[in-house]
């Protein structure tokens, strides 16, 4: 009779398991044992990712407000000037240009302003040398139509007080006059006339100048001062659709006999330069940005190759007690995922919080493009990736024997 030997069962060993929390709770506790270091290598990718947001927000900001400049100042308004310079003639307009410009068919509205020889004072105690800056204009009743300007205080100029000594103040030159009201009677005296203030006027869209000025209607400038009112610059407001043909005739409709002496812009192609200037600037800015990331990326690489080398015996154990190579190179890629990441956040915030400052120290609208916040962050995260990849790798390879022994 032959006896059967039965084997013991062999007890089966669980696979070595590690979980996606389990990853995150040994990445994590790798980084906050090294907390200054952490720290430090994030600071580059903050840093990246700070700068492209602010570019990218400031840029978008900018252009929000010279859009709004455009769109307040209209693309259908021209501006008609006496070319200066040497051999440009007398500098000055006939003083029927004004009139002339309005009989164009697609013309909508014109308005001219003279500016005049004497000057603007609070009294008539202070000298000529305390003007601060600010000049006597005669203007057309049809001035802030034309410029879509508006009266902040008061009211401007019509067909009776612009016959009489009476003035409306440009933003600038309220302020510089200490004039906030105009209730109370205010005067000035431009030469040795004195005027009262009838209004204050909202700042003019781009034209600082006229901000500085103090208007008075032409007929009274004609009377006190006995000026000629040879127009220093026409506005003229036109068909948005007859821009260029209006563009193309009026300096011979201006001035007839010299043509060649007159000027003719449009303040949107100002801006319109501008905002391709902004974008040029925004390109270069992003290259820096760009840079600024890399270099914070190598930065993180570089810390994750030193932890590697200072914990080869935390890897030769972790080995020993049954990781595996993918568990070893998950841990080390996720730990420079949360520093990236980690770096990434505080350069989202940071950027957009100095956006946030200088657009309300400018005065512009606050605009951040979505782009600029998610594409920050993922860049950030990208590059960690590819910074932790080559050190969790080269963590992975090393042998538990061979790693105990260093």
């Amino acid at each position: 009779m032959t006896a059967t030997i039965e084997h013991p069962k062999r007890a089966s060993v669980p696979p070595s398991r590690f979980r996606p929390a389990d990853v995150i709770g040994v990445a994590t506790d790798g980084l906050t044992h090294r907390k200054v270091r952490t720290v430090l290598s994030a600071v580059g990718i903050t840093i990246g990712i700070a700068a492209m947001v602010a570019v990218l927000g400031l840029s978008e900001s900018s252009r929000a407000d010279l859009s709004n400049q455009i769109e307040e100042l209209g693309t259908n308004l021209l501006t008609v000037e006496a070319t200066t310079g040497l051999g440009a003639g007398d500098a000055s307009l006939p003083d029927d240009a004004a009139a002339k410009l309005g009989v164009i068919g697609p013309v909508e509205v014109v308005a001219d302003v003279v500016t005049l020889d004497e000057l603007p004072l609070r009294n008539d105690v202070m000298s000529d040398n305390e003007t601060k800056g600010l000049s006597a204009v005669a203007a057309d009743t049809d001035l802030l139509d034309t410029l879509r300007a508006e009266v902040a205080v008061g009211r401007w100029l019509d067909d009776t007080t612009s016959t009489v000594p009476t003035v409306v103040l440009g933003s600038v030159a309220a302020e510089r006059l200490a004039i906030d009201d105009v209730d109370d009677g205010a005067m000035i005296t431009i030469g040795d006339e004195w005027f009262t203030v009838i209004g204050i006027l909202d700042e003019f869209p781009m034209s600082e100048n006229l901000d500085r000025s103090v208007f008075i209607g032409r007929d009274v400038a004609a009377d006190v001062f006995e000026s000629e009112l040879n127009p220093s610059v026409i506005y003229v407001r036109t068909d948005p659709e007859s821009v260029d043909d209006v563009r193309a005739v009026a300096a011979a409709t201006a001035d007839p006999q010299s043509p060649d002496e007159v000027s003719i812009s449009r303040p949107t192609d100002a801006l319109e330069a501008q905002e391709a200037a902004d974008s040029a600037f925004t390109s270069l800015f992003l290259g820096l940005g760009a840079v600024a990331l890399l270099v914070g990326g190598i930065g993180i690489a570089n810390v994750m190759v030193i932890a590697v080398i200072e914990r080869r015996n935390e890897i030769g154990l972790r080995r020993a007690l049954g990781a595996t190579r993918a568990h070893i190179r998950r841990q080390f890629l996720v730990e420079a995922l949360l520093l990236s990441s980690l770096g990434g956040a505080a350069g989202v915030g940071l950027g957009a919080a100095v956006t946030a400052l200088y657009a309300d120290i400018e005065g512009w609208e606050v605009v951040i493009p979505p782009i600029a916040l998610i594409g920050g962050f993922a860049a950030a995260v990208a590059i960690g990736a590819l910074a932790g990849l080559y050190p969790a790798m080269r963590a992975a390879r090393l042998a538990p024997t061979e790693a105990l022994r260093s």
